[in-house]
């Protein structure tokens, strides 16, 4: 009965060292054989002081942190700095992390998309290191390995993707390639900050055909809209046409501003318009 409970206990202190990059777990006894170590070396810096102090006195600026691993063991208290810290130069080594945002371009992927089309696409991450410790003991390169990460959840999240989704939800698609990879570098002590799809390039027989029916679109749109001026038009003309039928006097000044235009223009040429009232006449007295 006691055995579960221990093996819970112990669960709950790795995460808690793992969450924690000031209290991460300790490398545990050095044993025998690492005391006797530790003890020569202290004599010796004990005997070379205060000129073993260049080598046992390090510092870290404002963005980095060092882990110390003694005898090959992480030591406890988690990493260190920023500002001075302390070594054994003999058992102890340390590694410096850098936790300021990084960014970098993912390479263009060739993806084959849900509907068969290949493009290539590219894209920019940024990241920054929220666990030093982790990012040192759980990994070989973290900075590799995000982004080989980034460039197979590229591809993996454009090919579940058809092309009109490609270029039109841009910013849904990079909002889920963030999370993706956020999940897969925590164990890494890595946090992902922020992920953009720079650039979709399509083959150029695509382009051709997609410019060909973007111009087509656009002429048949052109079309309509003339014919909807036609029609507009149409109604405007009958409209005059039956303020005109009701007043004779109004075609009479129609044709005396047409004049005044034609005028304007300085023209040799003018067509006077005759009315057809005054041609009636005429042709009323001939047949008497």
């Amino acid at each position: 009965m006691g055995e579960p409970n221990q093996q819970g206990s112990s669960l709950d202190y790795m995460k808690d060292c793992a969450n924690d990059d000031s209290n991460p777990k300790d490398g545990g006894d050095v044993g025998c054989c690492g005391y006797i170590l530790w003890f020569l070396s202290v004599a010796v810096i004990i005997l070379t002081f205060p000129f073993s102090l260049c080598l046992c006195i390090k510092v870290v600026q404002e963005y980095e942190r060092a882990v110390i691993f003694r005898l090959g063991r992480l030591i406890a208290g988690g990493a260190k700095g920023p500002g001075l810290f302390f070594i054994i130069p003999c058992i102890d080594s340390y590694t410096k992390v850098d936790i300021r945002t990084v960014s970098f371009d993912v390479p263009p992927q060739e993806v084959l998309t849900k509907d068969s089309v290949t493009v290539a696409v590219d894209a920019v991450v940024y990241y920054r290191v929220q666990n030093a410790t982790m990012s040192i003991t759980n990994v070989e390169d973290a900075n590799r390995s995000t982004r080989l990460l980034a460039a197979t959840t590229l591809r993996n999240v454009l090919g579940t993707k058809n092309l009109s989704e490609i270029l039109s939800e841009r910013e849904t698609i990079s909002h889920y390639m963030q999370s993706s990879l956020d999940e897969g570098t925590d164990p890494w002590g890595v946090k992902v900050e922020r992920v953009e799809v720079k650039d979709v390039r399509l083959p150029v027989q695509l382009q051709r055909a997609m410019a060909a029916e973007a111009e087509a679109a656009r002429e048949a749109r052109a079309k309509v809209i003339a014919a909807e001026g036609e029609q507009k038009a149409s109604r405007a003309l009958k409209e005059a046409a039956d303020v005109i039928t009701e007043s004779p006097a109004a075609l009479q000044l129609r044709y005396l501003q047409t004049l005044n235009t034609i005028s304007a223009e300085k023209n040799s040429t003018i067509i006077f318009p005759l009315p057809i009232d005054l041609l009636r006449s005429f042709m009323s007295r001939k047949e008497k």
